[in-house]
C-alpha cells in the first residue's frame, strides 16, 4: 500500500486583536511609510489600486529581496488586499527580482472593530498556483513569517515600533 504524502493547507489565516482603534491599524496598513516600518519594507510609493507596489526589503539578511505586488482593493478601515509573486529562491546566490511569470498569492487583511481595538485577520491564499517543488517551502516560510508580522504590527500600533 502506498503511503499518502502530509497535504499541506492551500492558505494561511493569522488573527490578532489590537488594541488599537480601527483607523489607527487602517493607516498602520495602508500608508506605505507605516506599512513599511513595521513590515520592513521601502517602497517607493503610496498604495493605489489596480497599481504594481514596488521597493525593497529591509529586514537584515533580505535587503537584496525586491518587494512587489499588484493592490488590489483598499475598501476603507475593512479589508486592504494585494498579490504578490513567489521567487523560487530568497538565497542571496539563487535569488532574481525579475518576477515576470511568478505565481502569485493572494494577501488580504481584513478588520473588524472590537470592545478592545480591532481584530485583524491576514489570509494568504493561492499556493496551489505555485510549482509543486516550490510549494511547501513558499508555505512554510509565510506562514511563520505571518506570525512575526502580526507581532510586528502589534508593537507598532501600540507605539513600540
Amino acid at each position: 500500500m502506498a503511503q499518502r504524502i502530509e497535504e499541506l493547507p492551500q492558505r494561511i489565516e493569522k488573527r490578532i486583536e489590537l488594541r488599537a482603534p480601527v483607523g489607527r491599524v487602517w493607516r498602520a496598513l495602508t500608508d506605505h511609510r507605516e506599512f513599511g516600518a513595521w513590515f520592513r519594507v521601502k517602497l517607493d510609493g503610496p498604495f493605489v489600486v489596480g497599481r504594481v507596489s514596488r521597493g525593497w526589503i529591509t529586514h537584515p539578511g533580505y535587503e537584496h529581496v525586491k518587494w512587489e505586488a499588484v493592490v488590489e482593493k483598499m475598501e476603507r478601515e475593512r479589508l486592504f488586499s494585494f498579490t504578490w509573486p513567489h521567487a523560487r529562491s530568497l538565497d542571496k546566490a539563487h535569488y532574481s527580482p525579475d518576477y515576470t511569470g511568478a505565481p502569485r498569492t493572494l494577501v488580504e487583511f481584513t478588520l473588524q472593530e472590537t470592545p478592545a481595538g480591532t481584530l485583524l485577520t491576514v489570509t494568504e491564499s493561492g499556493f496551489e498556483r505555485l510549482p509543486e517543488d516550490q510549494r511547501q517551502e513558499a508555505f512554510r516560510g509565510n506562514e511563520s513569517g505571518w506570525s512575526e508580522q502580526m507581532k510586528n504590527i502589534e508593537r507598532y500600533v501600540a507605539g513600540g515600533q
